[in-house]
C-alpha cells in the first residue's frame, strides 16, 4: 500500500488508549531495524525525517529506502513525517517531496506568530492531503538543529493549556506537540525526572478527541548506556523519560511518541561492543548488522510500552 497520513492511526490510538511510535531514520540499517520490528509486532508506524537526516543522507536516498519498506510491508500502515520543520519553506518542500505528514515548529516565536506560520503550513499541506503537527510551548535540550530551552528552564516553558484551544482553532493543525517537561537528547534530566503530565490532561480536557504528541521521549535505556560506557564511551549521567510516564501519557490523549536518542544509543552500543570484542573487524556488515538487530529488539520493546503492538490492521 502507499504511504498513509496519521488520521486513522491517531483516531484509533485515541479511542483505544495507546500511542504510535515515531522513529527517526538516518540510513538503511536504522530503517530496516525499525521496520523489521513493526512487521513482527504488527504495529502502525511513523518514520520521521529531520533536517539533519536529509542533509546527511539526502531526501532521494531516504525516500527510496522508505518506499521499499512500504512496498514490502503492505499490511503495515506507514506514515512519512517531517520532524521539526521550522519554516514554511521547509514544510512546503517536504509536502512537495511526498511526505504524508509534516511538523511545523514555530514554538520559539510569540503565540500569534506561531499561529500565523502554522496556519500557512496547514493551508498548503491540507490542499495536498498532508496532515500537520504543530507545537505549543518549548522543550529543553538540543538535538541536531533543534535547540530548546536550557534544562533548568524547562518547566518555565510548558504548554499553557489555556492557549491550546485558541491555537488549534486558529491554526487548523491536526495534532499538537505539548511541552510537559520532556527534553531532547540523552541528558534530559539532572535528577529524578518530574514530568508535568497534568499539562497533558488539562489540554486533553479542553480539546476532547484531539491527538497530542510527546517529543523528547527517549528513555535512555540502561542496557545501552551500560554497554556504551563498558566499551569506551562516557555517558555516566545520561538520563531519559521513564517508560511508565510514557505509558501513562498514552492513556490520556498522547497518540504519538517521538523516539530518536534510544535508536542512536542502541546502534552505538552494539557497534562499540563489536569493535571491542573483535578489534580486527573491518567489514561494515559485521558491525552494522548487529547494530540493526539491536535496534529491532529495542523497537519491539518500545512498541509494547506504547501499547500499539498488534494494532496495524485497525489503523489501515
Amino acid at each position: 500500500m502507499a504511504l498513509v497520513t496519521t488520521k486513522k492511526m491517531f483516531a484509533m490510538a485515541y479511542k483505544n488508549k495507546y500511542a504510535i511510535g515515531a522513529f527517526n531514520v538516518n540510513n538503511m540499517e536504522i530503517t530496516q531495524g525499525i521496520v523489521n520490528a513493526v512487521a513482527e509486532k504488527k504495529a502502525p508506524l511513523i518514520l520521521q525525517i529531520s533536517r539533519g537526516a536529509r542533509k546527511y543522507a539526502s531526501m532521494s536516498y531516504l525516500r527510496a529506502i522508505i518506499d521499499v519498506a512500504v512496498a514490502e510491508n503492505p499490511d503495515i500502515p506507514i506514515c512519512m513525517h517531517l520532524d521539526h520543520g521550522d519554516t514554511f519553506e521547509i514544510c512546503k518542500q517536504c509536502v512537495d517531496d511526498g511526505f504524508s505528514s509534516v511538523m511545523v515548529d514555530a514554538s520559539h516565536f510569540p503565540f500569534e506568530e506561531n499561529i500565523r506560520i502554522t496556519k500557512q503550513v496547514v493551508e498548503y499541506a491540507h490542499a495536498h492531503n498532508v496532515v500537520v503537527e504543530a507545537e505549543l510551548g518549548q522543550l529543553g535540550g538540543i538535538e541536531e538543529d533543534v535547540k530548546g530551552v536550557g534544562h533548568d528552564d524547562v518547566l518555565k516553558h510548558l504548554t499553557d493549556p489555556n492557549q491550546a484551544v485558541e491555537f488549534v482553532e486558529k491554526s487548523g493543525c491536526d495534532s499538537l506537540a505539548v511541552a510537559c517537561g520532556t527534553s531532547h537528547g540523552a541528558y534530559k534530566f539532572k535528577a529524578e525526572p518530574k514530568l508535568a503530565l497534568n499539562i497533558i490532561q488539562q489540554v486533553a480536557d479542553k480539546l476532547p478527541g484531539f491527538p497530542l504528541v510527546m517529543h523528547g521521549s527517549s528513555s535512555v535505556l540502561k542496557e545501552f548506556k551500560d554497554l556504551i560506557n563498558k566499551y569506551g564511551g562516557k555517558m555516566p549521567d545520561a538520563m531519559g523519560v521513564p517508560e511508565s510516564a510514557i505509558t501513562e501519557a498514552s492513556k490520556m490523549a498522547v497518540c504519538k511518541v517521538n523516539i530518536d536518542t534510544d535508536l542512536r544509543m542502541a546502534m552505538t552500543a552494539k557497534i562499540r561492543q563489536v569493535f571491542a570484542e573483535k578489534p580486527m573487524e573491518f567489514d561494515p556488515r559485521n558491525y552494522l548488522g548487529p547494530a540493526r538487530d539491536a535496534i529491532k529488539a529495542m523497537v519491539i520493546h518500545k512498541l509494547d510500552i506504547l501499547g500499539c503492538s498488534g494494532k496495524a490492521k485497525e489503523c489501515l
